[in-house]
């Protein structure tokens, strides 16, 4: 919207109104204003969440010692939703779709989110969707924006090519390479090619949804993430660099860099109220809205693979539920003495805190790993 009005129609008027051009001014821009709406709406949203009684449920299964943080206010998450949506929408250029198909991704999975909290205040315990319902309805989500890809694709304005960790000209495009041997292995990556975005999104939004169950600690991990894809999404779409370090240039990404900005803004304000003795969670509206739109994220830029190694402590949150409910049903046995991970660390003797900053370390490392792949190839 500013970048219309500034750039576009106002800039040759006023020179200095050319700022509004440079996509690394919009980034910062964009990033500010997304941290300072979640600080200075943080006290109101607070408020209201208590006026209408919406505490956090916690699981009878769960920690004893997270029984004191019952009635902390919860959903949260749409804070940070609203302080990513308003940036994005004055600062990217909205003729740009993958801009619109990063927010589809917010909004779609963070309404899924929003849906699940609600049931669980109305029936006042921690039981919202079910697990079929809340994975249906993801599935949904995650093919609509499959489907919204594959007419990009159509139209040229998308490609579904992917880059590859380590090698550099390893760049498979399913759907290409299929065309050209028969129409039905052409349907085939079609199908595949849907399955893979919703393995790759569902996979982000239920990993960022186990993560959250400290004080702080889903959401530093997003800080993290979240400025990892953004040097990513800036990478893609810039010409020279993309070139450089022989990635699949995705052109126009440049505002979904605005996006992610603003999406590590919001993050770094949550976390203002999030940051341990927590006064609001985020909730299943800020968890799977967020890993939601980092899954989006990484499937417009291309870096689906990559996104394992940037969100790694997310996979390794997720990975630890799975091996645990597949362990005991095999072997009647636990690998951890609770799962998530966070928490087999806690029943270890580990304060809360020092989990917490521990596990950001281990996300910075991974973070930074996940870059340095970039010419380590």
């Amino acid at each position: 919207m500013l970048y219309w009005l500034f750039f576009e129609k106002l800039s040759t008027s006023f020179g200095p109104l050319r700022l509004f051009g440079y996509v690394t001014f919009r980034v910062a821009a964009a990033s500010l204003l997304a941290m300072l709406l979640c600080i200075a709406l943080g006290p109101a949203m607070i408020a209201r969440l208590r006026q209408f009684q919406i505490g956090q449920y916690i699981r009878e299964d769960g920690p004893q010692w997270h029984q004191k943080k019952a009635g902390t206010p919860t959903m949260g998450g749409l804070l940070i939703v609203i302080s990513i949506v308003v940036p994005t929408l004055l600062f990217a250029n909205l003729r740009t779709p993958y801009v619109w198909v990063a927010l589809l991704g917010l909004l779609g999975f963070g309404a899924i989110g929003f849906w699940d909290d609600y049931a669980k205040v109305a029936k006042r315990q921690n039981l919202g969707l079910t697990a079929a319902a809340k994975l249906s309805l993801q599935i949904a989500v995650s093919l609509v924006i499959g489907v919204v890809l594959l007419l990009l694709h159509a139209r040229g304005l998308y490609s579904t090519a992917m880059n590859v960790p380590f090698l550099k000209t390893f760049q498979p495009d399913l759907l290409i390479d299929s065309l050209l041997h028969s129409p039905y292995t052409y349907a085939f990556a079609f199908v595949f090619f849907l399955l893979f975005v919703c393995m790759v999104l569902v996979g982000a939004a239920n990993a960022v949804n186990l993560t959250d169950g400290l004080d702080g600690l889903a959401i530093g991990l997003m800080i993290i993430a979240a400025g990892a894809t953004t040097a990513l999404a800036y990478l893609a779409s810039h010409r020279v660099l993309a070139t450089y370090l022989e990635l699949q240039r995705v052109p126009g990404s440049a505002d979904l860099t605005v996006f992610c900005g603003a999406m590590t803004g919001a993050s770094i304000g949550f976390l203002w109220w999030n940051a341990h003795p927590a006064e609001v969670f985020m909730g299943d509206v800020g968890s799977l809205g967020l890993g939601g739109a980092l899954g989006t994220v990484a499937v417009l830029i291309k870096q689906e693979i990559l996104l394992f190694f940037i969100g790694g402590v997310f996979v390794l949150e997720a990975l630890s539920v799975i091996l645990q409910v597949a362990s005991y049903r095999l072997r009647g046995k636990r690998l951890f003495l609770m799962s998530p991970l966070h928490h087999h660390f806690e029943s270890l003797g580990w304060e809360e805190a020092k989990v917490i900053i521990r596990f950001w370390i281990a996300g910075l490392v991974m973070a930074l790993f996940a870059l340095t792949t970039l010419k380590l190839r």
